[in-house]
């Protein structure tokens, strides 16, 4: 299968990359990475198994691409407004798109530009980090949860067997609103604390009693939104797993901690402010999590130079 990488940070670059392992044809649209990759190639660091790919198929124009199989679209949601701008030169007649990023409302976007039925999610649960330019550190973890934008259980299928043929863990999801909702259950609280709290781990989050209370609360009242928005989570088994997983991670940093500490814009509208705006339409109080928000968006503008009142 010929595949289009767009985003070609950690989480591209590594699924990418064992997709290129498994015989496919992979190709990676990249931007800091790409001198270095087109030298010396990429390198996986994995608690799983470290591999090189000395020779990668990597652009810095999507165009130089053309038309594929499949989009695998890894963007940060902060880059929402380009997306569409990278991924349609490499549109088909019957190409589809996966979606590999954080958020809610993400394939929503999607499927105004292109066709719904071209539009799948993938909720990656992984442990990932980008290291030196041309390497991924992976930690652990790696499995995908797939759903389908028009909730084609078939074609869910069919993407879930392509990764599964490729050496991942895979899920089938029937409702993909309720996979994006319940990915939420950790990004919520996990990726957003480590940021407000200072600039912690999540193993930090895990040890620290209040950070831990907070954690729980953030993920109950997540899942509770998630089923006043018409899913059917079992909130108290999520909350258990997700603390049970998240204590296995040690002092893992979320990359929207590693985006904190370089200065980047963080994915705080996907991950927060849309779920927040989703709840007030449904007449549902999410005041953790709104809390959360406000905290959240003012370290990014401030981390970045931008606070203050708007001029």
């Amino acid at each position: 299968m010929k595949i289009a990488v767009i985003g070609s940070g950690a989480v591209g670059c590594y699924y990418g990359a064992r997709l290129v392992r498994a015989g496919h044809d992979v190709h990676f649209l990249m931007r800091r990475d790409l001198d270095a990759v087109r030298r010396g190639g990429l390198r996986i660091e994995s608690a799983e198994g470290s591999f090189h790919l000395p020779r990668v198929q990597a652009y810095d124009d999507s165009r130089k691409i053309g038309p594929v199989d499949l989009v695998l679209c890894a963007l940060k949601a902060t880059a929402m407004d380009v997306a569409e701008a990278l991924i349609r030169p490499c549109m088909g007649p019957a190409t589809r798109v996966l979606a590999m990023m954080n958020g809610l409302g993400i394939e929503e976007r999607f499927g105004e530009w292109f066709e719904p039925w071209r539009i799948f999610g993938g909720m990656a649960f992984v442990c990932i980090n980008r290291g030196d330019p041309g390497v991924v550190q992976h930690f652990g973890y790696g499995r995908i949860a797939f759903g389908h934008l028009l909730d084609d259980l078939k074609q869910v299928e069919d993407m879930a067997r392509l990764f599964a043929d490729a050496g991942f863990e895979t899920m089938v999801r029937p409702s993909l609103r309720q996979a994006r909702w319940e990915k939420l259950m950790w990004n919520i609280p996990f990726s957003t604390l480590a940021v407000t709290a200072g600039g912690v781990t999540t193993q930090e989050i895990i040890d620290d009693p209040g950070l831990n209370a907070m954690a729980r609360r953030l993920i109950v009242e997540t899942g509770e939104a998630g089923n006043a928005d018409g899913c059917r989570i079992d909130v108290p088994a999520m909350l258990e797993k997700m603390m049970a997983n998240t204590a296995t991670m040690g002092r893992y940093r979320p990359s929207m901690l590693v985006d904190y500490e370089n200065r980047l814009p963080l994915e705080v509208e996907a991950i927060l402010g849309e779920p927040v705006r989703r709840a007030r339409r449904l007449n549902f109080p999410v005041p953790t999590i709104e809390a959360q928000y406000w905290l959240t968006s003012f370290a990014d503008k401030r981390n970045r130079g931008l606070e203050g009142p708007s001029k």
